[in-house]
């Protein structure tokens, strides 16, 4: 079923009996925020492909329970696609790239540094609360992963298909195809790019271009999920 025009919550326990708690900052949201109060309707998500249409049956200090009134289940339609992201020089670009590719369906991310990485470390923390709004904002049922690897070596150890988005490659986008039986990891450079180096460690990946003008790196990215999402 497609929603539109509803509040989605977000509590991981959600479908394990036919009641649901909610505490802490979901619980603040509905009640202080959005001031919902005992029968009112909410839907809610478990963030593994349900999504709960549900009343509100009591409110307490600390939380509230519901009750389902009923089950939608979704396929998450791009479950084997990777998205391989570099830290880049914005902070502020890199969780917009992030925001747009969950809004858009990505729901696997792996973080990575590069030789060319402007910035070390990471907000992991911060990321994942990133993850969880746009989830919600945006009515999806699946709540992403994210990981991060310390070298671009670890992506000789992952089994499926690399594709590398380069400029100057010949193929277009348009020619990807996504078996359903195969993981696909779609690695992206930084604002320098890759190395000569890291693109040498990927000897057998496919090579695309996505457009004929070049792109900046979080443009890239979310141009590659709308096109993935299209498919």
């Amino acid at each position: 079923m497609y929603l539109s025009g509803v509040e989605l919550y977000y509590e991981e326990s959600a479908g394990k009996s036919n009641a649901i708690e909610i505490y802490g900052d979901e619980f603040n949201h509905i009640t202080r925020v959005m001031r919902h109060n005992t029968n009112d309707e909410i839907y809610i998500t478990n963030g593994r492909g349900n999504i709960y249409h549900s009343r509100i049956t009591a409110v307490f200090k600390e939380h509230l329970t519901a009750e389902m009134i009923n089950i939608y289940t979704y396929i998450n339609k791009l479950e084997n696609v990777y998205f391989c992201i570099p830290k880049i020089k914005s902070a502020d670009r890199f969780e917009f790239a992030l925001e747009k590719c969950v809004e858009l369906g990505i729901t696997k991310f792996i973080i990575f540094e590069s030789e060319r990485t402007y910035k070390k470390g990471g907000k992991t923390e911060r990321w994942q609360k990133i993850l969880v709004s746009a989830m919600k904002q945006s009515l999806q049922s699946f709540l992403p992963t994210i990981v991060s690897v310390d070298s671009f070596k670890e992506f000789t150890k992952f089994e499926g298909e690399k594709a590398i988005l380069e400029q100057e490659s010949e193929n277009a986008f348009s020619s990807v195809r996504l078996d359903k039986n195969k993981n696909y990891y779609f690695i992206f450079g930084p604002e320098g790019g890759l190395s000569t180096a890291e693109i040498n460690l990927l000897g057998d990946s496919q090579k695309y271009k996505l457009t004929e003008n070049r792109l900046r790196s979080e443009t890239a990215i979310i141009t590659c999920a709308a096109l993935l999402n299209s498919l």
